[in-house]
C-alpha cells in the first residue's frame, strides 16, 4: 500500500508539473487565447497516452506500473484521461447506454458543480 501510494504521489507531482509547464509553453507560443488551447491539448494528449499505456501495459505485463503512470502521472497531468478510459471501457463492454449516461452526467454535473461552487464561494465573499 505504501509503495503504491508513493508511486501515485511521485507520478502526480510530475504530471501536475508537466500540465503547468504545458500551460506556460502554450502562453509563450500562442500568447493569451480566449480558447483554452493548453488544457484541451493536455486533455487530448493525456487521453491518448492513457490508451497507449493501457494497451502496452497489458501486452508487456507492466500493469504493476499503473499507480505510477495512470493514477499518478496521467491523473496529475489530466484527470480527463481517467474519465475517457472509464467511458471507453463501458462502451467496449457493450454498455453503450451506461457509457452515454456516464459521459453526459460527468460533463453536465461537473460543469454544474463548478458553477454551484463559484456561486457559493462568491456568495460568501460578497
Amino acid at each position: 500500500m505504501i509503495l503504491s501510494l508513493s508511486q501515485v504521489a511521485l507520478g502526480g507531482a510530475v504530471g501536475a508539473s508537466l500540465r503547468y509547464l504545458a500551460g506556460i509553453g502554450a502562453m509563450r507560443l500562442f500568447g493569451p487565447q480566449p480558447f483554452p488551447v493548453a488544457i484541451l491539448s493536455v486533455n487530448v494528449l493525456g487521453s491518448f497516452l492513457m490508451g497507449v499505456f493501457v494497451a502496452v501495459a497489458a501486452h508487456r505485463g507492466l500493469t504493476h506500473l499503473s499507480p505510477l503512470v495512470m493514477t499518478g502521472l496521467l491523473g496529475g497531468f489530466t484527470t480527463f484521461s481517467a474519465f475517457s478510459l472509464e467511458a471507453v471501457t463501458l462502451w467496449e463492454r457493450g454498455a453503450t447506454g451506461q457509457a452515454a449516461v456516464y459521459i453526459a452526467l460527468s460533463v453536465g454535473l461537473s460543469i454544474g458543480a463548478l458553477v454551484a461552487g463559484l456561486a457559493f464561494a462568491r456568495g460568501i465573499f460578497a
